[in-house]
């Protein structure tokens, strides 16, 4: 995995058979090449062009493409604005996607990349997910730069990587603040009265208080690339981290919000303006929705951010809701577009054919896949011709993105998801049986292997199947939960409550456990007890209705007064 990105031209050339590789690589290192594409043909120019005149007439300079977003670009600052606008707008996404082949958290879709082809014919790229950033999109796991670049004002101003960076020493194009000093006015932002920190003190640095870092492997620090403005403000409503916390952390978050007040009377709100609606959408908070569309409606809000919105929106689906996917479906943005596909995946069969048919052929491959993945499980009847071809291919490309990972188990697991929508449950069965074989503690793959036997009416192999789960994995909730349900269906209602007593204990966070669980006490007579967990839950998770609606009726049934 390491591999791909710290040498150049690999090729892993994995035997699923024998699960072997043979792999191969030109150089262990970021080679010219890693970013330049082939240069045979650009040593061939240079053999015909150099001390001749004229040169070669090649643009190109024997090579696919060039890195040239950054020729004849200037960055003007006039006498009014403190802040250098670009010359020309950037007309292509190039060097960005160049670099975002390493800096993102991706998963590869094919095995053939090769620099200057579009970043998402090649990769799946992760939104602003839970547990990968904060819900005002600061950096939480370690998802590199591209996802926090899209976010930031200046990848929307026409800024590229090499605007900062020089991309062959590895270095900044100016030491300290003096890289931000390039676009942004030294009186006005290098100054006490801007950052209220002694000159040449931690906290007068530019990247300190707008670029903070976070640690990975213990000893790397990253600077989040969405270059944001601090907000301790949201550290006080939302828990997110902010850069003054960062650096005096005897000091609570308050004292931070209080004094950012107290500097700048009223603070600006930055760019990114979305923590309050992902966060909302993150607690199951029934104000979520609303939040979230007016995000996705607001033009402002960065794109990734905006796919994200979308992609959060399944549990409030409603008329408004469904317009703004719709739309999202026909976004000239490639994330959008695949997060409004990945939003209706539990509408009707009728309504999710209608809705993503037609991006069976989009013009991007990870477009195309997904729709493929979302559709795989409506019969296709009578389709024919054109038509019946875009499908077939659609669905073959699919198949082969998993395969390109399928020394993976989650490769395997959604090789094994889309056989079992496909009706073909002995593929599926090899697909899930082979990524616990990958990897034995993998519990996603024995649940959906368990709920393949569900489906084919073998209680017994699922029961099986989930009991291995358990022995290998012994405080996985999700094991526990679906051998909950499992007992349920057999009619073993102590053993079903004795499973859901431990999966929401294992997963207290996990507010929909503890109400299966609350209601299978309340099945087998035990309603006290399974008041007192819809209490205590309700405490919890107050914005859940299924607790509330389950805690009122059965303080009704018991003839209790509330």
């Amino acid at each position: 995995m390491c591999a791909e990105c710290h040498s150049t031209d690999l090729q892993k050339n994995y035997d699923s058979k024998s699960a072997t590789f043979q792999t191969t690589w030109s150089e262990i290192d970021v080679s010219c090449e890693a970013c330049h594409g082939p240069a045979s043909n650009h040593l061939n120019w240079a053999k015909t062009s150099v001390g001749r005149e004229p040169a070669n007439a090649d643009r190109l300079k024997g090579f696919d493409f060039l890195l040239d977003e950054r020729n004849d670009v200037s960055w003007l600052m006039d006498d009014k604005s403190v802040t250098a606008q670009r010359s020309h707008k950037r007309e292509t996404e190039k060097e960005i996607e160049v670099c975002a082949q390493c800096h993102s958290r991706r998963s590869s879709i094919t095995d053939n990349y090769h620099p200057g082809k579009p970043f998402a014919d090649h990769y799946m790229p992760r939104l602003l997910d839970e547990n990968m950033y904060f819900s005002d999109g600061q950096i939480q796991d370690e998802v590199y730069v591209y996802g926090s670049f899209l976010q930031s004002k200046m990848y929307h101003k026409g800024v590229t990587c090499s605007d900062c960076h020089k991309p062959h020493s590895l270095e900044l194009r100016q030491q300290g603040n003096g890289v931000c000093l390039q676009c942004h006015a030294a009186e006005k932002f290098d100054s006490k009265k801007h950052h209220f920190h002694k000159a040449e003190s931690k906290g007068a640095l530019c990247a300190e208080c707008h670029m903070p870092t976070r640690n990975y492997m213990v000893v790397d620090p990253r600077h989040d690339h969405s270059i944001r403005i601090p907000r301790p403000d949201l550290s006080v409503s939302l828990g997110t981290p902010n850069a003054c916390n960062q650096c005096h952390e005897d000091k609570d978050v308050t004292w931070a919000a209080t004094q950012v007040k107290k500097w700048y009377d009223k603070p600006g709100s930055g760019f990114q303006r979305y923590g309050h609606a992902l966060d909302a959408s993150r607690r199951d908070k029934t104000s979520a929705g609303k939040m979230l569309v007016e995000q996705i409606n607001r033009i402002e809000t960065p794109n990734i951010a905006r796919a994200t919105a979308i992609g959060a929106l399944p549990p409030y689906l409603d008329q408004s809701t469904i317009k703004v996917i719709q739309k999202g479906l026909k976004d000239e943005n490639t994330l959008v577009r695949l997060a409004s596909i990945s939003a209706v995946e539990e509408a009707p069969q009728a309504m999710r054919a209608q809705l993503v048919f037609p991006l069976i052929d989009d013009p991007v491959r990870s477009v195309r896949i997904e729709a493929a993945r979302v559709l795989a499980a409506i019969p296709v009847g009578q389709l024919q011709g054109e038509l019946r071809e875009k499908y077939d291919r659609a669905m073959k490309d699919y198949v082969n993105s998993q395969m390109v990972n399928a020394e993976r188990p989650e490769a395997q697991l959604n090789l094994g998801n889309y056989y079992a929508k496909k009706g073909n449950g002995e593929k599926a069965e090899t697909a899930y049986k082979t990524a616990i074989k990958l990897e034995e503690m993998f519990v996603p793959a024995y649940i959906n292997l368990a709920d393949l036997y569900r489906e084919q009416n073998n209680d017994t192999a699922a029961e099986q199947i989930l009991s291995k789960a358990i022995k290998v994995q012994p405080e996985s909730a999700d094991a526990h939960y679906a051998l909950g349900l499992l007992m349920i269906r057999q009619q073993h209602t102590d053993k079903a409550v004795h499973f859901l007593h431990r999966a929401s204990g294992f997963d207290s966070n996990n507010a929909h456990y503890v109400y299966v669980y609350a209601v299978a006490l309340n099945s087998t007579g035990k309603k006290d007890l399974a008041i007192d967990v819809l209490q205590d839950a309700n405490v919890r998770f107050p914005e859940d209705t299924n607790i509330l609606e389950a805690l009122i009726a059965f303080h009704r049934d018991a003839g209790n007064d509330f």
